[in-house]
């Protein structure tokens, strides 16, 4: 049985469709997770194959064993992130790759279960999806870096227009106490930034929201990452091979969109616009109303 628990897997009729598993055949399942769509694939197509990766050993060692009693050798896994494709292609010494799936997203369970994540309980403040593959802390960057870099940091990856107030604020508030905690931040967040209006779309969403997005994706490195993986897969994959990329935010999706556009002359892009949940699925599953679905296919000769 599936664990719900752990991912919900979205948009999976679309990444069957415009994957399109062929028998015999390959394909990366950049972003393991729950298991959800790799499963998919293997039951689409049953005698393709599927290497999956993914840098949570948590998702691994819980959602893997069941899924490779199952399949057996046709399925493959990596710990690892996406951005190191290219290293295990050589190391494994894998062959071919004839279609690649990434689900860019960010668990519920990866939010609730790694520390400095969830500014719903009080945690240390980490937010590192790997401890093996960073150094640098959340508490790190809050503490050490100028009141400018912070500012930055909180604007462009969490697009927080009172990202130089949160800033000022946080370099005032660790000169008398340095920043240890989840809720220290965000009640330091809440206390600054205007209070929103009772049924306002805002009034539900808790201020520090953008301000732990811009923090977990700077000390995770996940846009660099993303930007290496697309380079390195169209170079890896085989030609009429599709790539399908499923972003849950504006910055993810921009990378996308601007990388197919930019190789046209290497990519057939198969959506004009991104890809979203039906109504029936966002009914089953309201987490993937912000999701968006973008894919493109190498052409066979460039033009």
């Amino acid at each position: 049985m599936e664990n719900k628990i752990y991912h919900k897997p979205v948009l999976i009729k679309e990444v069957l469709q415009y994957l399109d598993p062929k028998p015999n055949c390959t394909y990366l399942d950049a972003t393991f997770g729950g298991g959800g769509h790799t499963r998919a694939i293997l039951n689409k197509e049953p005698t393709c194959k599927v290497i999956a990766l993914d840098w949570d050993k948590t998702a691994i060692k819980k959602n893997y064993p069941e899924l490779k009693e199952k399949y057996g050798n046709r399925l493959k896994i990596i710990w690892g992130n996406f951005a190191s494709i290219k290293k295990f292609v050589e190391k494994e010494k894998i062959q071919n790759i004839h279609g690649a799936l990434a689900d860019f997203g960010t668990s519920q369970y990866q939010i609730e279960n790694t520390a400095g994540m969830s500014f719903q309980k009080d945690t240390p403040l980490d937010m590192r999806m790997s401890q093996a593959h960073f150094y640098f802390k959340a508490s790190d960057i809050i503490n050490r870096y100028t009141e400018k870099q912070l500012a930055d940091i909180i604007f462009k990856y969490g697009e927080e227009r009172h990202s130089r107030k949160i800033a000022r604020a946080i370099v005032e508030q660790r000169k008398k106490e340095k920043f240890k905690t989840t809720l220290q931040l965000a009640d330091l967040v809440k206390n600054i930034l205007p209070k929103p209006k009772p049924f306002s779309k805002k009034f539900k969403i808790h201020p520090a929201t953008k301000t732990f997005q811009a923090l977990r994706i700077f000390v995770n490195k996940e846009l660099e990452n993303i930007e290496i993986f697309l380079r390195d897969i169209l170079e890896i994959i085989e030609p009429n091979g599709s790539i399908v990329c499923i972003s849950f935010h504006s910055l993810e999706d921009r990378i996308v969109k601007l990388f197919f556009r930019e190789n046209k002359n290497s990519l057939e892009i198969l959506t004009k616009k991104p890809i979203t949940a039906t109504q029936e699925e966002l009914q089953g599953n309201p987490s993937c109303r912000s999701a968006k679905l973008r894919a493109a296919k190498k052409l066979i000769f460039k033009t």
